[in-house]
């Protein structure tokens, strides 16, 4: 899949989810994805765990970084 059928699976609708971007059909948070891949689950754990597929987690992955593209997150510098 390419970036952009990648993001076409993420859905920002401000009457769903409070407008947080979403998996499109489903109510889980981008960001809630990104949070578990980062703390080590596994793909597959959390496609069993929420019923999505792996190309949902990739276009988590994708819209991280179309973010991160667009913004800076302030990270801690070493002293």
């Amino acid at each position: 899949m390419n970036r952009d059928e990648l993001l076409d699976r993420i859905s920002i609708d401000p009457n769903v989810c409070f407008g947080r971007a979403c998996i499109r059909g489903h109510r889980i948070w981008v960001s809630l994805v990104l949070d578990f891949l980062a703390s080590g689950l596994s793909v597959q754990a959390l496609m069993a765990e929420y019923g999505i597929e792996e190309p949902d987690v990739l276009a988590c992955i994708a819209y991280g970084a179309e973010m991160a593209r667009a913004a800076d997150v302030a990270v801690p510098q070493d002293a």
